[in-house]
């Protein structure tokens, strides 16, 4: 723009001296005019340029102003959603379908299962029926809610057509010094197998022991706090407060009653030994206050009777595997070795023919003592082949009743309560062509109830739909 005023002003010196020379005075007025106009229209579009150069730098002020008040907002926003990824489709949760079903080949009837010895605990203890049959599938849906929680539902889609709630429940992920908090409802952590979803398992059904006194798996609505210590050494302990809504709590659903109705206490231990072997062990302890938790016998004439018990339950669990894969790596060969022991002391009263059906109502002391146990190996002896051995056993104990002792009535009107010892044997071979697929065939030979074995010959697969979390150790 100046070079422009320059050279106007060096053309109007220029002409000057040649015009003066020979011009008049009208050329002259006339060369002063053009210089004049000259003049004036470069200083025109010297102010015009300026005047954009202007309007250009203000609107780029107000451009950096925008684009640091967007920044602001987003930062905001950033904080607001936490963990959220920034996908639309990362807001999805994450779903998953398990289906799981069994043909089943028994020698007695599934339908009239009860354990010897032990109080009937319900009819989900039941070894899958007879024939082809749709057994428990699973539907799960899980996400993270924000950075401070995540949420987990397990939906049941039971074979008889119900659909029950397993697991729901909100779990922390922003608590420090390697505490975690769940609330809701969830499989307690007593023992080891009991966190374990049924098509996680390594055989079919569950063990004797888990039937008989945890009413197959235990899930109560309630509170649970856990600790993992920062050591090298894995170690884990936790509390749990619950309703008390099943089995070996009771009446089935829970007491209505305000606070808690039974707690849990866990360890667990656990480490490496060199590159390919690892190791956990665990103690918990299960106590519960059972109110009027009813279950169905026949008197010594042979009729039904509802009875109840009403008083303590408390079950110690002590639980070990050991897992061998070469350098760690399972996809070739692998050795797992588990086991459960459980001993359960209840005391209390025991109300005969709560109905008065039979003999009429009557109410006596009672006190138990009884344990069980199960130990079992699996074997992946090629890649995607396994093959395993379980061995149960249950002692049903000292069991005092009262109005036996006292003459009131005899041991033959308990006849399910009478001095028995369950085992069973059982075999199963399954290969898994993918970590989505399994089908397995399994044998067993169950001497859990009085009289004849059952020989049980079970066919199952299990498919797994969607994305599913990994499962425990």
């Amino acid at each position: 723009m100046y070079k422009h005023r320059l050279l106007a002003f060096a053309v109007a010196v220029f002409a000057l001296p040649h015009a003066a020379l020979a011009a008049t005075d009208d050329d002259l007025k006339e060369l002063r005019e053009q210089v004049r106009q000259l003049r004036e229209s470069y200083e025109k579009r010297i102010e015009a340029l300026e005047k954009r150069l202007q309007q250009a730098e203000q609107a780029a002020g107000k451009a950096e102003a925008v684009a640091t008040q967007a920044q602001g907002t987003a930062t905001q926003a950033a904080v607001q959603g936490g963990s959220r990824p920034a996908g639309e489709g990362a807001f999805n949760p994450g779903i998953s379908l398990i289906l799981n079903g069994t043909y089943g080949n028994l020698s007695r009837d599934p339908a009239r299962y009860r354990i010897g010895g032990f109080t009937p605990t319900g009819g989900e203890v039941a070894p899958p029926g007879r024939g082809l049959s749709l057994g428990e599938s699973e539907l799960a849906i899980s996400a993270n809610v924000d950075q401070y929680f995540r949420g987990t539902l397990m939906a049941a889609l039971g074979a008889d057509d119900r659909i029950g709630v397993e697991e729901a429940y909100l779990q922390t992920l922003a608590l420090s010094n390697g505490f975690t908090l769940k609330g809701g409802r969830f499989f307690s952590g007593v023992g080891y197998q009991n966190e374990i979803h049924a098509h996680a398992w390594d055989f079919t059904d569950a063990s004797l022991a888990a039937k008989a006194f945890l009413g197959n798996q235990l899930a109560d609505d309630g509170l649970q706090v856990k600790w993992v210590a920062p050591t090298d050494l894995y170690l884990a302990l936790g509390a749990e407060a619950g309703r008390g809504r099943k089995f070996p709590g009771g009446p089935d659903g829970g007491r209505s009653k305000n606070g808690f109705g039974s707690g849990v206490l866990f360890a667990h231990l656990g480490g490496d030994l060199g590159a390919s072997t690892a190791w956990r062990v665990g103690l918990s302890h299960l106590q519960t206050s059972p109110q009027d938790r009813t279950y169905t016998d026949l008197d010594s004439a042979g009729a039904s009777v509802t009875n109840s018990y009403t008083g303590t339950s408390r079950l110690w669990v002590l639980d070990g595997v050991l897992k061998w894969a070469p350098n760690g790596n399972s996809t070739e060969t692998s050795f797992k070795l588990q086991g459960e022991y459980f001993r359960r002391n209840e005391g209390g009263s025991l109300t005969y023919d709560t109905t008065a059906a039979s003999l009429g109502r009557r109410t006596g002391a009672y006190s138990s003592q009884q344990s069980g146990y199960y130990v079992q190996g699996v074997y992946q002896f090629m890649p995607q082949w396994r093959a395993g051995y379980r061995y149960d056993r249950l002692g049903a104990g000292t069991t005092s009743i009262g109005l036996v002792n006292s003459g009131a009535l005899s041991a033959a009107d308990f006849p399910i309560l009478n001095a028995y010892t369950p085992t069973r044997n059982t075999f199963m071979v399954d290969w898994s062509p993918s970590e989505f697929s399994r089908l397995r065939l399994q044998f067993a030979r169950d001497r859990s109830q009085p009289g004849a074995a059952d020989n049980q010959v079970f066919l199952q697969y299990i498919m797994s739909l969607g994305a599913h979390g990994a499962h425990k150790f």
